[in-house]
């Protein structure tokens, strides 16, 4: 299964393409898209709606997942990060995909086994998870994250309904 993976920002908004298939991951590609942080907020949400959609008809995943924001402490960028946010899980939803959403503690502990991992070791990670991966950024390499993280969890839900169905 192909899973995208998106880490939302107004500023910079990562993502990550990945196969998944019995339990082996696969890097299909990342990037970031970044829309003109001088334009205003109609211009720089269109701009991440276009990049989002581009990528998803360029990689044609079946699946998405996208990391779920924190509050700050300043509410006019939060409000900000949530509009971007809402535009990162329109996208794949217009697609037609369905789209989890995950905490950015368990995307990290999923990936490097503590919630609380610094950048860095998410993109080491990541970059172990995934050896022939040129990562771009740790934006991207957050998105990838995510999408490793569903993947992870796409598995284990798979695995599950067939233990279940097994026993009926």
């Amino acid at each position: 299964m192909r899973v995208i993976g998106l880490d939302p920002g107004l500023r910079i908004t990562g993502w990550g393409v990945i196969d998944a298939e019995r339990g082996k991951l696969r890097h299909v590609a990342n990037g970031t898209v970044r829309p003109r942080v001088g334009d205003p907020i109609g211009a720089r949400l269109t701009a991440l709606y276009d990049g989002i959609a581009e990528v998803l008809e360029r990689h044609g995943p079946g699946t998405a997942a996208v990391e779920e924001t924190f509050v700050n402490r300043n509410a006019q960028s939060t409000l900000r990060l949530g509009l971007a946010r809402g535009v990162v899980l329109l996208v794949p939803a217009r697609a037609g995909l369905e789209v989890a959403e995950y905490g950015a503690n368990l995307v990290k502990k999923s990936v490097t086994g503590t919630g609380h991992a610094a950048k860095d070791q998410v993109m080491m990670m990541v970059s172990t998870l995934l050896p022939k991966a040129e990562i771009e950024t740790a934006d991207a390499a957050d998105a990838l994250a995510v999408a490793i993280c569903h993947a992870h969890f796409l598995e284990t839900g798979a695995r599950l309904a067939s233990a279940v169905e097994a026993v009926r």
